[in-house]
């Protein structure tokens, strides 16, 4: 008899521990979403696909969520998550965008974008879209995550030299941007977008 009694007070505590593991997800995600959604749109460029991303990120997060141990380091874990779903789904995609002399016209949106507040924002953002999606996503490691260049190669699965290469010819490919430098000085411009 005892140790029915035994039984039903482990589920009970079981139930109990459970639907505090969930309240700490839920807070740990409130406390963070804009932080873990700048990271998704840095690494995607664009606001659908980060909020997929992060969708996806979270969901593999709370699945893996007991057992992760230190909860200090689930940023990092989230972080991580994301950076290989967004590989893995750009490994995975065809390529349907083909380079041509004149960019597209960007769509017209009526909603204002909590990430682009500012006109140079949004420049630099169209600046980035234009690098290969490898190329961005090292500039996303290295300058929003401050990765180091054996850390992003490792996330990667590439040298450290591609990765150090990869991250010089995207900078200069930024300097060298018409758009970014019209109107302004060169040195000026690329300051403020790396600060």
């Amino acid at each position: 008899m005892g140790r029915q009694g035994e039984g039903v007070d482990r589920e009970a505590t079981g139930e109990r521990q459970e639907g505090v593991s969930e309240a700490e997800f839920v807070a740990y995600v409130r406390e963070r979403r804009a932080s873990l959604y700048a990271t998704a749109y840095h690494l995607t460029g664009d606001r659908f696909e980060a909020e997929d991303l992060l969708q996806n990120a979270l969901f593999s997060t709370y699945r893996a969520w007991d057992r992760i141990s230190d909860k200090a380091a689930v940023g990092g874990y989230l972080r991580r998550t994301m950076t290989n779903l967004h590989i893995s789904a750009w490994r995975r995609r065809k390529l349907n965008e083909y380079p041509t002399e004149e960019l597209p016209e960007p769509p017209a949106t009526g909603q204002s974008d909590a990430m682009r507040g500012t006109e140079l924002r949004t420049v630099l953002w169209q600046a980035l879209a234009r690098l290969p999606e490898l190329h961005r996503t090292m500039l996303v490691l290295r300058y929003y995550e401050g990765r180091t260049d054996p850390e992003i190669a490792e996330i990667l699965g590439i040298s450290v030299g591609t990765v150090k290469s990869g991250i010089w010819r995207s900078l200069r490919r930024l300097r060298d941007d018409e758009v970014l430098a019209f109107g302004r000085d060169q040195q000026e411009c690329f300051g403020e977008l790396v600060a």
